[in-house]
């Protein structure tokens, strides 16, 4: 069995919060944890592909949120 490194531990809270909102304010607040991971992670080299998936995750809840309105 594989343990979860520190940054996968927050990768997968932050797709976590993402998936969870159901506003644009709560969106928004996602927007700003996905910005606060990539400079946080960043600085440890992680990689871009995390970075990628948790914009494109961002981009589609936002998407199903505007039209559930």
């Amino acid at each position: 069995m594989l343990t979860q490194t520190t940054i996968d531990q927050s990768y997968n809270k932050v797709i976590t919060t993402i998936k969870s909102c159901e506003t644009k304010s709560q969106l928004e607040g996602a927007s700003r944890m996905v910005e606060n991971f990539k400079t946080l992670y960043k600085k440890v080299g992680s990689p871009k592909a995390l970075s990628y998936s948790l914009d494109e995750t961002l981009k589609q809840q936002y998407i199903l949120t505007i039209c559930q309105l």
